[in-house]
């Protein structure tokens, strides 16, 4: 049996697999992150290691002699600076985290230097982070021994060795995505640190073995094999099926991501979409990303009062475009296509007419129409997608996924693999041990996705929401 291991941004999961792709054991246990100032986001390395412990036994059950290897993913940008043998020396840093605003020396580099980092300069991703810790904090900057990503950090503490691989290091603009290595020409022109950076490896290799302290900590035997493993998306990609150039999935979780295989790096001439490494050796993938989908509907709902089972009932039986109101939902900035951390999000358009149930469809609304930002984008790299694939907790009721269709004009189809960025991780496992020859030998263990929905006919209403939300960020970036 393989085990993977998922270190989110709220919990860690731990998906334990059988070899012919059947989920034995499934658990999570969830962390918080804190934010002690406007903009930051942080966690605790330490309530990692504990989350990732009970998830891990609860997952396993009676079968932990029967595990033959463990490979990890996990959210990506963060930083967490350590010490040599992985003590933590602050809180990590995570994705989320908009201080590091300040990228002049990013946009001061050579543009050949920026093009080969294949990426837009955005806040939160691990070069920019490094460059506020350098300047706000230069004396654990100083003492750091180790830059990891988190779940390299995690992977330390398991076998008390130092790796990244290609996925993770790709999405800090600090890898040069061309000659798939670290960018020292621009590591050396930002003056950051490169002996702090840890070496990378196949994402399939082994990377260490259980020590002891983690063997007890997990309830695991010594020596386990711990294969490198991706980072979260790239991951999810495996655990789905997406290997082939041309399929495109959603995945709507706090975030969303869409994303797109690539045979070879093409880099966005426009810069509004990213390209990392995928999991799979000569492999890449184009990516939008937006930062508030899940994160903002959870937060409208909230402060709404309303259940998720009301959130449906009430915000559907408004019409379309919500009778004039429009909610723009970068609580925390936005990625794709808008690369913007400062922009916040607003309703528009209020009357006296509106009620709590105009809200949330507005919001349900908003999220939508930014993912269709997000998919255009995506498409302006250079293909036309006929169909899109549905991942992730966020996509389960049908009104929404019938919005979600509405709004993109393009079919739905539903993947049913639960934790897909945990199953990934255990069959990176299974390849880095000889179980699967290659990710394509994997392939066929994904269920192939079902048909969850198709565009209904234009309603001119929702299209003329479309334009108004399209007006509304010039307008609202200026504020």
């Amino acid at each position: 049996m393989l085990l993977g291991i998922d270190l989110g941004t709220g919990s860690a999961k731990a998906l334990l697999l059988a070899t012919d792709g059947t989920t034995i054991g499934e658990a999570s246990s969830s962390y918080p992150v804190h934010a002690p100032y406007p903009g930051w986001a942080e966690s605790e390395p330490g309530d990692w290691w504990l989350a990732v412990g009970e998830a891990v036994r609860k997952a396993v059950g009676n079968y932990a002699t029967q595990v033959q290897a463990i490979a990890l993913s996990g959210q990506m940008h963060g930083v967490v600076l350590a010490s040599e043998p992985g003590q933590p020396l602050r809180p990590a840093i995570l994705w989320a985290d908009t201080r590091s605003t300040k990228l002049n020396a990013y946009h001061s580099l050579d543009a050949s230097i920026l093009e080969r980092l294949g990426n837009p300069i955005t806040a939160g991703m691990a070069g920019a982070t490094l460059l506020w810790l350098r300047e706000h904090e230069p004396t654990v900057y100083a003492q750091a021994r180790w830059v990891l990503q988190p779940k390299d950090w995690l992977r330390l503490r398991l076998t008390g060795e130092v790796a990244t691989e290609p996925s993770d290091a790709s999405g800090t603009l600090l890898y040069d995505v061309v000659s798939d290595n670290w960018a020292g020409d621009a590591i050396s022109a930002l003056n950051l640190r490169c002996d702090c950076l840890p070496k990378i490896i196949p994402s399939s290799a082994i990377a260490g073995y259980l020590t002891a302290v983690a063997s007890e900590h997990l309830g695991l035997r010594v020596g386990l094999r711990v294969i490198a493993g991706a980072a979260d998306t790239a991951a999810a990609a495996l655990g789905n099926g997406l290997l082939e150039p041309g399929l495109v999935q959603l995945t709507i979780g706090t975030g969303a991501q869409i994303i797109t295989p690539r045979s070879q790096p093409i880099i966005d001439p426009h810069g509004r979409t990213h390209l990392y490494r995928a999991a799979v050796p000569n492999g890449w993938y184009t990516l939008a990303a937006m930062q508030n989908a899940g994160l903002a509907l959870e937060w409208v709902r909230g402060i709404l009062g309303l259940s998720w089972q009301q959130v449906y009932t009430k915000a559907f039986a408004v019409p379309p475009g919500c009778e004039g109101l429009t909610f723009l939902p970068y609580l925390t900035g936005e990625r794709t296509p808008h690369l913007d951390p400062y922009v916040r999000g607003a309703w528009v358009g209020l009357g006296l007419h509106h009620t709590q149930a105009h809200l949330m469809r507005a919001a349900l609304e908003g999220v939508a129409f930014a993912l269709r930002q997000g998919f255009e984008a995506l498409e302006a790299t250079g293909f036309k997608a006929t169909e899109l694939r549905l991942a992730g907790g966020g996509t389960v009721e049908m009104p929404w996924k019938q919005l979600l269709t509405d709004v993109l004009r393009i079919p739905l189809y539903a993947t049913t693999v639960a934790a897909a960025s945990a199953r990934g991780a255990a069959l990176l496992a299974g390849i880095g041990i000889g179980v699967y020859a290659d990710a394509n030998d994997t392939s066929k263990l994904a269920a192939s996705p079902t048909l969850a929905a198709t565009p209904q006919s234009v309603d001119s209403a929702l299209e003329d929401a479309w334009m108004r939300y399209q007006s509304l960020y010039p307008r609202l970036s200026k504020i």
